[in-house]
């Protein structure tokens, strides 16, 4: 089986040749590519290679400026340092990634679900200008503080200080990974756009939680979930069977997590 590296850092073209030896040995990279043009030349003159790893950003350009100018042959995995949008983006589209810097695991999973679909899944135009798009557009800033009043005083605090915010009679409050409790004009919807989904889990309609307050998971009837936090909170936080699978995914880091 024949594989192609477009990759312009040659330091992670050799880590990504290195973990295909332990992953996939019966995989050869028979050629590693630099740029645009160079790839578009490679592609137009040869069509016997099995699977293409290609990264987004080139000396020369992008390379989805590659796609569009040779009709591909094979399935393209992109490797990315892009965020989850783009990521989501690339699930949608049927596209196989593998975000930098690349693990041996993540890697392990696109290549079985290359292999299981026997190499037939390519990429389209409409995919490859969505992309283009997606990949084009201003990426989203997340709220990284609040300024907060106790009295006459007003405080800010990090995003990152609050081990999670929850409503209590009406209004929402926020917890401090000291302990303290601040009060928001805002709704727990908006606080959820706003914070990073990285960061920040809705539990349920009335907590949304940070990842590192969360000490353990506590399995509950009906396939549901009871979460331990640190700062202990008094209620019982219960995450629904529906979200019980998606918040050990986002919990283990796993990247094909439905939003």
């Amino acid at each position: 089986m024949k594989a192609i590296i477009i990759e312009d850092e040659q330091s992670a073209a050799d880590n990504l040749s290195y973990l295909l030896k332990s992953v996939a040995p019966d995989i050869q990279i028979i050629e590693s590519i630099e740029t645009v043009s160079d790839a578009i030349a490679f592609f137009k003159e040869n069509k016997a290679y099995d699977l293409v790893f290609m990264d987004i950003h080139l000396a020369d350009g992008n390379s989805f400026e590659i796609v569009k100018e040779v009709e591909p042959v094979a399935p393209i995995i992109f490797t990315t340092a892009y965020d989850q949008y783009a990521i989501q983006a690339f699930k949608l589209n049927s596209i196989d990634y593998l975000l930098k810097p690349i693990r041996e695991s993540e890697l392990k999973k696109a290549i079985h679900k290359f292999k299981d679909k026997h190499r037939k899944t390519l990429v389209s135009t409409r995919q490859i200008e969505a992309l283009m798009s997606l990949v084009n557009s201003p990426k989203k800033i997340f709220r990284n503080s609040f300024l907060v009043q106790k009295k006459e005083i007003f405080i800010p605090i990090a995003s990152s200080d609050f081990a999670f915010f929850f409503i209590q009679d009406g209004i929402v409050r926020g917890m401090t990974t000291d302990n303290q409790t601040y009060s928001f004009n805002e709704k727990l919807e908006d606080l959820e756009k706003d914070l990073d989904p990285e960061l920040f889990f809705r539990a349920n309609r009335q907590y949304l939680i940070q990842r590192s307050a969360i000490k353990s998971l506590q399995t509950y009837f009906n396939g549901r979930l009871i979460v331990n936090l640190q700062p202990q909170e008094k209620d019982k936080i219960v995450v629904s069977k529906a979200n019980a699978s998606k918040l050990k995914a986002w919990l283990s880091d796993e990247k094909n997590v439905s939003s």
